[in-house]
């Protein structure tokens, strides 16, 4: 069943239910208000005739005036005393006899007395000089009865009438709401992966609609985005390898084909470099294949202070000593292997560039709850509008364009997107003198009882 059929039925038998309801307490409030409104006229007459039985002032003859059809008047003994005319000659009204003095009401249901319409008889039994007498006042419920008649055949033909007005109401209502969504939905049926181009309709409702609709056109940027650089990735990384599978190959082809042995060894020197470069290389694009697989990272905490300071006294042999101010007991959750991988990365941009110094500053942030690591160097720095490029995969700028001296390219990417997997931001930012790369990553959470 659809959601269209869904919501008319609901719709249909809420309605149908508030309207049997409504319409049973409608009928019954008429009824019990006009029973009412019988009933006092009759008590009215009885009454008045009751006071005329004290004092001994009884017609022969009693008309019925507003509000009593019929009056009957009966003593103790069920001798009829006096009546109106059309019960002249009938028994009593009621077989039962009061015994007690005083005035007693009672409603009694009765036939028809020779008219067509029910009879509400009011009962009023009072004390006079000869004994207990008891006065019947009938009147018709003709009104009634007319008004229930006319009232149930109107629920009888207006119910339905509403009912269907309900249900093709929210049929068409519904149908038009989501008319957008089946647009959507064929729309999004028809993209495949190479339509990721394609976007949806957005209605102009500006409603929970519009806004699917935005949000199912933002995530095909997303595709279309994460394709593009999916491909744009390929082919840097086939443009990447070729070189150095061609250089290798040329250099393996001259040592077979130069018979000199002493140059064999420089070329398979060579040969050596570049496969070692080629399996650097490799193993960078596994890293960035399994981060872009969105591989879980552990949540271990660990001691980034100690991380960072191993990662530094490693480094020992580089070309240019490491300055450091570690603050002590800063705590991350992540995996150790990959924010080592982070820390090298920087460092060994860092070296390639700097002059004469290579600085690393690790601090906290409390006001935030970050850990902020800081690499720096008196390098050439990075210019303005290059430094969200260098983050780039591929990326080389300036001196560092030569494949021998700027490496793959890959270095910074790899370290932005570790940091990302870890909740964190790499950033270039201004500084002094060279260039100033800032990790920042949340702060472990504070085990229980801290």
């Amino acid at each position: 069943m659809t959601v269209r059929a869904r919501a008319t039925i609901g719709a249909s038998a809420v309605v149908a239910i508030a309207l049997a309801i409504a319409s049973l307490s409608l009928l019954g409030l008429l009824d019990a208000n006009l029973l009412h409104n019988a009933e006092s006229d009759a008590e009215a007459q009885a009454t008045a005739v009751a006071r005329l039985a004290e004092a001994g002032r009884l017609d022969p003859l009693l008309p019925p005036t507003h509000g009593a059809d019929f009056l009957q008047v009966v003593n103790e003994q069920g001798i009829v005393l006096t009546s109106s005319q059309n019960l002249t000659g009938r028994p009593p009204v009621s077989a039962d006899r009061p015994t007690a003095p005083g005035t007693v009401l009672s409603t009694l249901d009765v036939g028809a007395l020779g008219q067509e319409y029910r009879q509400r008889v009011v009962q009023v039994t009072t004390e006079t000089n000869d004994g207990l007498v008891t006065v019947y006042a009938g009147t018709s419920l003709r009104d009634a009865d007319a008004a229930d008649s006319t009232t149930s055949a109107a629920l009888a033909v207006g119910m339905p009438l509403l009912l269907l007005t309900v249900a093709g109401v929210t049929w068409w209502v519904t149908g038009r709401a989501l008319r957008p969504v089946e647009a959507i939905r064929t729309e999004v049926a028809e993209i495949s992966d190479r339509d990721l181009h394609r976007r949806v309709p957005v209605p102009q409702t500006h409603d929970e609609i519009a806004r699917l609709a935005l949000t199912m056109n933002a995530t095909l940027d997303r595709l279309e985005s994460s394709g593009q650089r999916q491909r744009q990735f390929i082919a840097d990384a086939s443009h990447e390898l070729r070189s150095p599978i061609a250089v290798l190959r040329t250099q393996l082809e001259v040592a077979l084909a130069v018979p000199d042995p002493e140059l064999r060894p420089e070329l398979l020197l060579g040969a050596l470099e570049d496969t070692e470069r080629l399996q650097q290389l490799a193993a960078d694009l596994l890293l960035l294949a399994r981060i872009d697989a969105a591989e879980p990272r552990p949540n271990g905490r660990l001691d980034l202070s100690d991380l960072v300071d191993d990662a530094v006294r490693k480094r020992r042999g580089d070309r240019l000593p490491i300055h450091t101010e570690l603050a002590p007991g800063i705590e991350v959750a992540g995996s150790g292997l990959w924010l080592t991988r982070v820390v090298t990365n920087l460092l060994d941009n860092a070296q390639r560039f700097a002059e004469q110094r290579v600085g690393v500053v690790l601090r906290t942030e409390p006001t935030a709850r970050q850990a902020v690591l800081e690499v720096t160097d008196d390098g050439p720095g990075i210019p303005e509008p290059d430094r969200e490029r260098v983050f780039e995969r591929f990326t080389r700028l300036d001196d560092a364009r030569s494949r021998d001296h700027g490496g793959t390219g890959l270095g910074l990417a790899i370290a932005r997107d570790l940091a990302e997997h870890h909740h964190g931001t790499l950033t270039a930012e201004p500084a002094p003198r060279g260039a100033r790369l800032v990790v920042r990553l949340p702060l472990a959470a504070a085990a229980p009882g801290n």
